[in-house]
């Protein structure tokens, strides 16, 4: 039986984050090197928060007026 309120996964690793956003793992850690994602430090490991990604790809759409 299948959990009505299954528990989705909030913080991605380098490589998930990656993949979430369909870059290379290079170009997720440059735009985390230039500050463009906000991410999370816990001890060696380096977390991003899918609401940040999320917010990230809402923030650079661009909309064309017609």
């Amino acid at each position: 039986m299948t959990d009505p309120l299954k528990l989705t996964k909030r913080l991605l690793s380098e490589k998930e984050a990656a993949t979430y956003l369909g870059r290379s793992l290079w170009s997720v850690r440059e735009m985390r090197y230039a500050g463009k994602l906000s991410f999370i430090k816990d001890g060696k490991r380096v977390l991003f928060d899918v609401l940040d990604l999320n917010d990230w790809i809402e923030k650079s759409k661009i909309q064309f007026e017609r």
